[in-house]
């Protein structure tokens, strides 16, 4: 048996290690920038525009969104990238090369890839549009072909070893499983980077792991990638759109589905909590968060059920 000196000793010590023990740092209060992007047609306060499915998407899981408005100055996304935790690229159809959407997409990435360098942890997402361009910033080349995805579900087929990459190893077995034999992810795309596209890029192939691939049934595609160094992710599929956007009769809407938005969501909002960039004080933050704006009814007129315009 143990004497009183003894477990007076033991319990002293443990109290002094779990005082001792630094927490791991984590920001619970994560904010994310969303790119916004020109309308076809401009008008007073209609000139650029963000789907609210991305904003209720990062909601999801626990962050809150800034939009990240096009034509502003360098000075400006500076500020503004040192305030933000994440920044996503969505999806739409503006020039990955020559539009307001592509010179901020261009800035942030830039940043981004200087602050992971140095050690700040600052994730890059690209949906659909997002994730071409995306392919565009690495490779500075227009790399995509025609094929015949717009406006279709399909089931991803997963590289070797993908299962285990950061995005998908916190997925459960099952989601995983639906992933791969459902057609559960939703593709409005008529340019896609093939794979033989993504092997014959040197850019493109030392900077990214290819996690899925899909086919239109003549063509191979890269559909999700991840980088090797950064905290950089794209998808080719839209999978905030399974959960909040209900206008097309392509758009999954299973249980597998559903859980498949909220998995990628969470991932992307705790790749924002590793980041620790803050708001000079909080009156500045509360003027630029999404709240406000008041999102829009568009889901009689538009693909988007609901839309931010700036």
């Amino acid at each position: 048996r143990m004497s009183n000196f003894a477990l007076l000793f033991c319990f002293a010590f443990s109290i002094l290690s779990s005082w001792c023990t630094v927490p791991k740092k984590r920001n619970d209060m994560p904010i994310i920038g969303v790119l916004a992007q020109e309308v076809d047609s401009p008008q007073p306060q209609k000139a650029s525009y963000i789907a609210a499915s991305y904003v209720k998407f990062l909601e999801s899981a626990g962050a809150r969104v800034v939009p990240v408005m096009i034509n502003q100055t360098l000075e400006e996304y500076k500020t503004l990238f040192n305030s933000i935790n994440g920044i996503l690229y969505p999806g739409g159809d503006a020039s990955i090369v020559s539009s307001g959407y592509a010179n901020a997409a261009r800035i942030f990435y830039e940043l981004a890839i200087e602050a992971n360098s140095r050690g700040d942890y600052f994730p890059v997402w690209g949906t659909c549009l997002g994730f071409e361009e995306l392919t565009y910033l690495t490779s500075g080349k227009k790399l995509l072909s025609k094929t015949n995805t717009s406006g279709v579900m399909l089931p991803l087929v997963f590289t070797n070893g993908s299962r285990e990459s950061k995005l998908f190893k916190g997925f459960p077995a099952e989601v995983l499983d639906a992933l791969a034999s459902e057609p559960i992810t939703e593709n409005s795309h008529e340019l896609s980077l093939t794979l033989e596209s993504y092997n014959n890029n040197t850019d493109l192939r030392k900077f990214y792991k290819v996690l899925t691939t899909n086919s239109d049934g003549k063509t191979e595609f890269v559909s999700t990638m991840e980088a090797y160094g950064f905290p950089i992710y794209g998808t080719q599929w839209h999978p905030e759109k399974n959960a909040f956007e209900w206008t097309r009769p392509y758009i999954p809407h299973s249980p597998s589905a559903v859980k498949t938005t909220f998995f990628l969501a969470d991932f992307v909002v705790n790749e924002a909590r590793k980041n620790f960039h803050k708001f000079e004080d909080e009156e500045v933050e509360k003027r630029a968060l999404i709240y406000n704006y008041n999102p829009v009814y568009t889901g009689n007129i538009f693909a988007f059920e609901q839309t931010y315009y700036f």
